[in-house]
């Protein structure tokens, strides 16, 4: 039984995932029974806790690999069960996220109301660049030290400040840019091809404890420290362009 801890540690991932999805979906809109009969009552979007869920299953997924090392468990099940948790969590949630953004952006725009799904269906561009990339890690042993594309948490995490940076910043010109079909398209696109790309990018996790060999990871901290100090939400964005340049400059130390 102590085996299997690991795997429903990492179905833990799955679940929480699973709720951002539910929580993104909410129209806004629910019915009230008074005894008058029953009314349709509006209530706030809450794209933004989906976040939260998003977040939860992004520490689930850091730390699963301990859990397995600490009850001495892995397991190739636990490698494919965990690349399936990460493509609801970091792959479906997200994308539902990007269909909202879509959803409001054109409810906004003139007959927004009357367009057509297809207008909304390039969000699961990334989904399936998610599955993409995650069969191919599971394919893959020379990932060992680094990864080739983008982490599919990584871009997941990203795709989860969104919401928070819409509804906690004071910025019109940057709210007005989460809501523009033209720049979530073209946002969709580059994470998605960044997942399925070769580039060599660094892992996050401790394979050594000596300072030397942990100098990228002290600087993005150092960096994600002064900017969430600085900037908020809006340091998500911020820590992940540091990550990709970081990744690419060093890239010998990655795979």
């Amino acid at each position: 039984m102590a085996r299997q801890i690991p795997n429903i540690f990492t179905l833990l991932n799955m679940v929480f995932g699973c709720l951002a999805i539910v929580i993104t979906l909410q129209n806004g809109i629910v019915i009230q029974y008074t005894p008058d009969g029953t009314q349709l009552v509006d209530i706030p979007e809450r794209i933004w806790l989906a976040s939260l869920f998003i977040g939860l299953a992004g520490l689930i997924d850091f730390l699963d690999g301990f859990v397995a090392r600490l009850f001495k468990a892995a397991s190739e099940m636990g490698k494919q069960l965990d690349s399936l948790a990460d493509v609801i969590s970091f792959g479906v949630a997200p994308a539902m996220i990007f269909y909202q953004f879509l959803r409001l952006g054109i409810a906004k725009e003139e007959d927004g109301i009357n367009t057509s799904i297809a207008w909304l269906m390039p969000a699961f561009i990334l989904a399936c660049a998610s599955a993409w990339r995650l069969a191919k890690f599971n394919l893959d042993d020379s990932q060992s030290f680094g990864f080739k594309g983008l982490p599919t948490p990584a871009v997941g995490l990203l795709i989860a400040s969104l919401p928070l940076i819409y509804w906690n910043e004071q910025n019109e010109t940057l709210v007005n840019l989460l809501l523009n079909k033209w720049f979530l398209y073209g946002l969709i696109l580059l994470l998605s091809l960044l997942m399925i790309s070769n580039l060599p990018i660094m892992s996050l996790k401790f394979n050594s404890y000596k300072g030397r060999n942990n100098i990228l990871k002290i600087i993005l901290f150092m960096v994600s420290i002064v900017a969430s100090f600085l900037f908020h939400w809006l340091a998500v964005p911020i820590i992940f362009s540091v990550y990709i340049i970081l990744s690419l400059i060093f890239k010998q130390q990655n795979i």
